[in-house]
């Protein structure tokens, strides 16, 4: 299976109603700036997001690389149109959006605390990590945020930090921007949903899958379309639909979703 195969079963209306008669009523795009407390580093995040029924599906993407117009063109369009739509973003945010209306999160819920910007991220961190398998050696990290970097520090776990966008960590790690450097060396990879978005999601499904290598992934774009991969190349999901824990100091939630063995 892949995320082709997964989209075609959409169209063929096997994970939910026709989607040709779904249609998106609300589409925007949240910008983000962000610097915790004691952190050197800053992020930036833009995500689409589209709505169904009652459900947000959302997708990353880098500053610009798909218009406002294109976004609020989605508004009263089906679902079956925009999974054919030219930008893979707006197909992965349709795609999440339809898969959560037809079927809402049925995993493990944890809730993030309350608190500042980087507590709430640490919390999430460790929600994540603990997904991450103990016997793990040697982490291929896509996908750089801070805080996941941290918690796998604490538990003494080798990694290897990978980002499109390079640079280096808050410790001051090189980040690497082709993951196929270190899949090789790595016996686990952690990575973030935005590898749906960018196209990079295959190469790592299929490493996996043929190295048998435990591949936990941690989603807010694309939050109810990797549990579809579970058992068949992902081990664990930690998928966070929107609003993310970024955008409020409040309670927010993740599911946790496992491979069964």
């Amino acid at each position: 299976m892949n995320l082709t195969t997964l989209t075609k079963r959409a169209l063929a209306g096997e994970l939910g109603p026709e989607p040709a008669k779904e249609r998106i009523s609300t589409a925007f795009t949240t910008r983000q700036g962000v610097r915790h407390e004691s952190r050197g580093n800053a992020y930036r995040n833009h995500v689409i997001s589209l709505r169904v029924g009652r459900a947000v599906g959302s997708c990353a993407v880098e500053p610009d690389e798909v218009t406002d117009v294109a976004v609020e063109e989605c508004v009263g369009a089906s679902v079956a149109d925009l999974l054919a739509h030219q930008a893979p973003a707006i197909r992965v945010a349709a795609l999440d959006a339809y898969l959560m209306s037809a079927r809402p999160h049925w995993g493990e819920r944890v809730t993030v605390p309350a608190g500042t910007s980087l507590g709430k991220s640490l919390a999430r961190a460790a929600a994540v990590t603990d997904l991450v398998p103990a016997h793990a050696r040697r982490v291929l990290v896509v996908g750089v945020v801070n805080s996941l970097l941290h918690r796998l520090r604490e538990r003494g776990v080798p990694y290897v930090p990978c980002d499109l966008k390079g640079g280096s960590t808050e410790w001051g790690e090189p980040v690497i921007t082709d993951l196929t450097e270190a899949l090789d060396d790595c016996d686990c990879v952690l990575a973030s949903g935005m590898t749906l978005g960018n196209g990079s999601f295959s190469t790592l499904f299929n490493h996996a899958r043929t190295r048998d290598k435990p591949l936990v992934m941690y989603a807010q774009t694309g939050s109810s379309i990797l549990p579809y991969f579970l058992g068949a190349g992902v081990t664990a999901v930690s998928a966070e639909p929107y609003p993310f824990f970024w955008l409020d100091g409040g309670e927010t939630v993740v599911f946790r979703y496992r491979e069964r063995p």
